[in-house]
């Protein structure tokens, strides 16, 4: 049903519904710390609207997987034509059919709420991520805002952020290390790391 929602939404989104401000964009993008040349997973890609900003963190050198379980999204995604070392995959986050440890860095932007297994899909993302992986759970607008906006649309008004407690008991039983969470009003950014440990 949630897959339905937003392969609905895709035509209209950019439009109607994502961020366009490109300065908050671009500074979360930069509070991200992601390093040139990375290996970087994009989950909940959407219409790829945070795309560009990625791919400037991790340069020429790096490579840019964007996955998405709505294929309406993806497909709007795909025909901007990104420039760079970009690959679509359409796939749920609590299922990512690729093999262990495969990115440096995961970054869940205006995702998050929307996974319905919050425990499971970290536990899947923890999985691909290689030891001492990062982990940035982000959003352009605050905790309380986006919950707001969910509470009042039906088909979502239960995919929220987890307050704060929440937030680090699931990521904490979940394999991950090094947490921070920073909630300002304007923007949210949850941080992790997978523990660099055998």
């Amino acid at each position: 049903m949630l897959r339905a929602y937003f392969n609905k939404k895709a035509i209209g989104w950019d439009e109607t519904v994502a961020e366009r401000d490109t300065t908050k964009l671009e500074r979360m993008a930069k509070s991200l710390d992601i390093q040139s040349g990375s290996v970087l997973l994009d989950v909940g890609t959407g219409t790829g609207v945070f795309v560009p900003y990625l791919l400037r963190e991790i340069s020429k050198y790096g490579r840019l997987v964007t996955l998405d379980f709505a294929e309406e999204m993806l497909q709007i995604a795909r025909a901007k034509s990104f420039a760079g070392n970009v690959e679509y995959l359409h796939a749920d986050v609590h299922h990512i059919p690729l093999g262990d440890e495969v990115f440096d860095t995961v970054v869940c932007y205006s995702s998050f709420p929307h996974f319905q297994d919050k425990p499971g899909s970290l536990g899947e993302i923890n999985r691909v991520l290689k030891r001492g992986g990062k982990l940035f759970i982000c959003h352009t607008s605050s905790r309380t805002i986006i919950n707001g906006i969910h509470h009042q649309i039906p088909a979502v008004q239960n995919d929220l952020i987890p307050n704060k407690d929440e937030m680090l008991t699931i990521l904490l039983a979940t394999g991950f290390t090094d947490i921070a969470i920073y909630d300002n009003g304007d923007s949210y950014l949850a941080s992790a790391s997978k523990a660099d440990v055998a």
